[in-house]
């Protein structure tokens, strides 16, 4: 990879960033995405304006899934009355592989870092959305060039 930071997840806009794929093995972290928006105040960003980046590898250290919870929904009639409703589901340790590659091809709604943590809003292909929490020590982006943002 031609730039690579470390925790300047603030100078990246996650915000309908395309999931290529995602690993998660063994203290391993890394989410494959398209589409990431880079900040002017990235270090790496010479040209000083609004770029993006596509074959984008985020990596947080020592990570681990802490929690992921798919989002309940509710549904309603073409009068607005209410058809089905589902709460949100804690996901068991044990799913998470699968929920994982359920959100592969599906695009980030949000990403934060909090205390050590690093809280993923993602939309996955499934028509379901997910919150999942990342434990980590820090995070490191790589990617090979910056692509103008129209």
């Amino acid at each position: 990879m031609n730039y690579t930071t470390q925790d300047e997840l603030n100078h990246f806009d996650f915000a309908e960033s395309y999931i290529g794929g995602i690993e998660t093995v063994n203290g391993i972290f890394h989410m494959y995405l398209d589409n990431v928006t880079i900040l002017p105040e990235n270090s790496c960003n010479r040209d000083i304006r609004t770029m993006r980046a596509n074959g984008f590898v985020l990596k947080i250290s020592n990570g681990r899934i802490a929690s992921l919870v798919e989002e309940g929904y509710k549904t309603y009639d073409a009068n607005g009355k209410p058809i089905a409703s589902c709460a949100d589901r804690i996901v068991e340790p044990e799913d998470y592989p699968e929920m994982v590659k359920s959100m592969a091809e599906g695009m980030i709604f949000s990403l934060e870092k909090k205390e050590g943590a690093y809280e993923f809003a993602i939309d996955a292909v499934n028509e379901r959305t997910y919150t999942m929490v990342v434990a980590g020590e820090h995070d490191t982006e790589e990617w090979d060039r910056f692509l103008t943002k129209e």
